[in-house]
């Protein structure tokens, strides 16, 4: 069984870092959809998204734009952490 790892990096709003990414679900200009190691999902809510890299191997995933929200595993990640 995999573990369910994984990190988020976000700097300044506009880079965003995710470790433990499975795979892209989805992606536009304003909102991308990853699944996690272990079946979770993270959506990412913004504008400008550009996906800058992804590496299943690795599973890390990199992207830039105006970054408005994250959720994850249908709640807030802010909710997530601050229970």
């Amino acid at each position: 069984m995999q573990e369910n790892k994984h990190s988020v990096i976000l700097e300044q709003k506009k880079n965003l870092t995710v470790s433990g990414v499975d795979s892209v679900s989805s992606f536009s200009e304003a909102k991308i959809v990853l699944s996690l190691v272990g079946g979770d999902r993270m959506s990412v809510i913004g504008s400008d998204l550009k996906i800058t890299g992804f590496s299943k191997m690795s599973g890390t995933f990199t992207a830039e734009g105006e970054v408005m929200g994250i959720s994850y595993g249908g709640k807030s990640f802010a909710a997530r952490i601050f229970k």
